[in-house]
């Protein structure tokens, strides 16, 4: 070997060499070294029961869907997707459940194969709890490294893990801390290269792949695999390898900082709203921000919502007006000046805002159900219906939308439709006494008296009184 290397020679080699030099006799006791790839824990290997967590919340999933294999981005926000808004105002758990989580059949399929084989070998070599920290720590890495660069897009999948895994074992075989042959180190990290450049290279390629959330997890394990094999090789010391854990424990949660001031302040504003209640106070504060630097359309969004809270309508328009300024695409400015409209009766001036949002997302489903309430409120039922059934063509599973078209459906004095849509929105959301109580309506417009007195009973139980 060269004189100057990072690459790790094992005992055996040094005293064969030592003994070589003379400086120990050549029939001195060779040590009693376990190899690194036999297996040291008990049967079960965590690798299992890591693939069996996934599996098993796949399969929650999918009951909880009706059941169905094509997940709503709402449902998995509701598992514990990494998801920027919420990971960014606090939910900081997400970064580990969202690894568990998967989008479907394939997506699950193709990464069980991948940990099934790397996990595996992470596991064999490196020993149970190493493996569940590397695996742990580069995963939450690639959730990091999503939210820095797409903090608005929802991620879920151990992909990031993985990659975090084969990162690992790149940097361990590179740096010779595992006593294999030459020749099967070669192989093996030729293997892991390819994968690495290969997948990469599909998700450059290939839309609605996270390849942000593979790159971090793959720095992580590279910079973790290093640390182990230069600082801290060798199972029976642990103190070493508890210290370099901990070190990219820290490193993680000092990124997360980092990302957090960089990515999440109208994120850190909202949640910082809801947990303090002087709400003068958080308009003075944001009005400075304002005024040091009038181009932070965040501040802006922020302080708007504070006067909202605060009952001045006039100037939390005003701040979404600025925010549209400064961001003219900023959907969710359009979607909050539209509904401050809608609250306070002008509908014509919702109608143009989530007509705007809706030209710059033709396709979110939720733009769709605010603009058919915008038609609504100006008298104008088939067209809020015809809003309404173009957002459950892009998401049958939105709830209360059913309901809408009830209420437009008995505005046109359709009854027998408005009962069928409140039928299909209470088997879908189950009871609630306002449906109950526009079904009773219908009912008794139909001229079914007792249906109707059964729907308004069951609306007063809902809402804990005495019929009408």
């Amino acid at each position: 070997m060269p004189a100057f290397s990072l690459k790790k020679i094992c005992q055996w080699c040094v005293q064969h060499e030592a003994a070589q030099r003379g400086e120990i006799d050549e029939d001195a006791i060779q040590p009693v070294m376990a190899a690194p790839w036999v297996q040291r824990e008990s049967s079960i290997s965590l690798t299992k029961i890591i693939f069996g967590a996934n599996v098993m919340v796949f399969i929650a999933m999918v009951i909880a869907s009706g059941p169905s294999l094509d997940f709503t981005g709402q449902m998995s926000v509701h598992f514990g997707a990494n998801y920027g808004p919420d990971t960014l105002s606090g939910d900081w758990w997400r970064l580990l459940t969202y690894m568990f989580l998967h989008g479907g059949p394939f997506h699950i399929a193709m990464n069980m194969w991948c940990l099934w084989n790397l996990g595996a070998l992470c596991e064999s070599l490196y020993g149970r709890w190493t493996y569940a920290a590397i695996y742990l720590i580069t995963g939450v890495g690639g959730g990091l490294a999503s939210v820095a660069w797409n903090p608005h897009v929802l991620s879920v999948g151990a992909s990031g893990a993985i990659f975090g895994l084969a990162g690992a074992l790149i940097a361990s075989f590179y740096l010779g801390e595992f006593s294999l042959s030459g020749i099967s180190i070669k192989g093996t990290l030729s293997s892991l290269l390819f994968f690495c450049g290969f997948s990469l290279y599909f998700g450059t390629v290939s839309p609605g792949i996270d390849n942000a959330c593979h790159i971090g997890g793959l720095v992580s394990g590279l910079m973790v695999g290093a640390l182990i094999a230069l600082v801290a090789p060798r199972h029976d010391k642990p103190l070493p390898r508890a210290g370099v854990l901990l070190f990219m424990v820290l490193i993680i949660c000092g990124s997360a900082l980092g990302i957090q001031r960089w990515r999440g302040s109208e994120f850190r504003f909202g949640s910082a709203m809801e947990a303090r209640r002087n709400i003068d106070r958080m308009i003075a504060e944001l009005q400075k921000k304002v005024q040091q630097n009038p181009q932070d359309a965040s501040a802006h969004y922020a302080l708007s919502h504070e006067y909202f809270a605060k009952g001045q309508f006039d100037e939390g328009e005003n701040e979404l007006k600025r925010v549209l300024e400064l961001q003219p695409q900023n959907v969710k400015a359009l979607r909050d000046l539209g509904a401050a409209y809608l609250s306070q009766a002008q509908p014509k001036e919702a109608h143009a805002e989530f007509a705007n949002w809706l030209t710059q997302e033709p396709n979110s489903a939720e733009a769709h159900v605010w603009l058919g309430m915008a038609l609504s409120a100006e008298q104008n039922p088939e067209a809020a219906i015809n809003q309404y059934e173009a957002a459950l063509k892009l998401d049958p599973q939105a709830e209360g939308v059913y309901y809408k078209i009830g209420i437009s459906q008995a505005q046109l004095k359709k009854y027998d439709d408005a009962i069928a849509s409140y039928l299909k929105e209470r088997e879908k959301s189950g009871d609630d006494p306002d449906l109950e109580s526009a079904l009773a309506d219908s009912y008794q417009a139909k001229g079914m008296t007792q249906q109707a007195q059964d729907a308004r009973n069951k609306a007063a139980q809902l809402r804990g009184g005495d019929a009408d």
